[in-house]
């Protein structure tokens, strides 16, 4: 596979999508999700991306857990476009598993940036918004940041799974996503964390280090904490907060 590279987006407006093309768009999520159903294999969820949409149509939203997802969607859209929310707070193995992205896989890695760096927000907000407010933090840093991102595309993937947590159960393969006014589709949706890594062995993609060290879930590094074996994957997660999600996913 031919390595691709990155950029950084810093959110260059776009005009808002005709509301004629919106409807062509909502209407073709509902025939993916009839045509592929609940279960339809990963690869063929990519086929039918591929056979819809241009490649420069698409994003990857990838969290650099692992790059299996980024793998699996350019074996088929090969240069396409994988979004990485630079929060500022990242472990160093995320960086290094995003670095390793746009070395090895034939992707384009795009950064994509708050409006405010850490410094500005702390001197905004002041210092430590994650622990005294979670949700602004995550709102600011990766949602708002996502949200102008994603104008610039018609469809796009996530690396969700039904077995993360209770609130991602029901999670389709392919669905209009209202909060972002694009297709949305999630090829790993039925896959269990033990596929996930039997997939980046058979196809030697790397995993964050993190995995082995007890991270199930990675997020930003003051909100992530290891999670005992056989313990809730998301329990690391803003542990000890009445949160679970960031917001991009409900």
């Amino acid at each position: 596979m031919t390595a691709g590279g990155n950029r950084t987006d810093r959110h260059t407006a776009r005009p808002p999508r005709p509301p004629e093309e919106t409807q062509a768009l909502r209407e073709l999520a509902a025939a993916g999700a009839r045509q592929l159903g609940w279960d339809a294999p990963a690869g063929e969820v990519v086929a039918w991306v591929r056979e819809n949409f241009a490649v420069r149509d698409a994003a990857v939203a990838c969290s650099m857990a692992d790059l299996v997802l980024p793998h699996l969607v350019a074996r088929q859209l090969p240069g396409v476009d994988v979004l990485f929310l630079e929060t500022g707070y990242h472990f160093t193995e995320t960086l290094a598993a995003r670095d390793e992205a746009a070395r090895s896989l034939d992707v384009t890695v795009v950064d994509v940036l708050p409006e405010q760096t850490v410094a500005e927000q702390d001197q905004a907000h002041g210092p430590e918004l994650f622990a005294r407010d979670p949700g602004l933090c995550c709102r600011l840093r990766k949602m708002d940041p996502l949200r102008k991102a994603l104008a610039n595309y018609r469809v796009w993937f996530t690396g969700v799974r039904r077995d993360e947590a209770p609130t991602r159960t029901n999670t389709p393969l392919v669905a209009w996503d209202e909060a972002h006014g694009l297709v949305k589709v999630n090829p790993v949706a039925p896959w269990s964390f033990d596929e996930l890594t039997g997939y980046a062995s058979r196809h030697a993609v790397p995993l964050n280090l993190l995995l082995q060290q007890g991270y199930p879930s990675i997020g930003c590094r003051p909100c992530t904490r290891p999670v005992a074996p056989g313990g809730d994957p998301r329990a690391g997660r803003w542990a000890g907060l009445a949160k679970t999600e960031c917001g991009i996913h409900t």
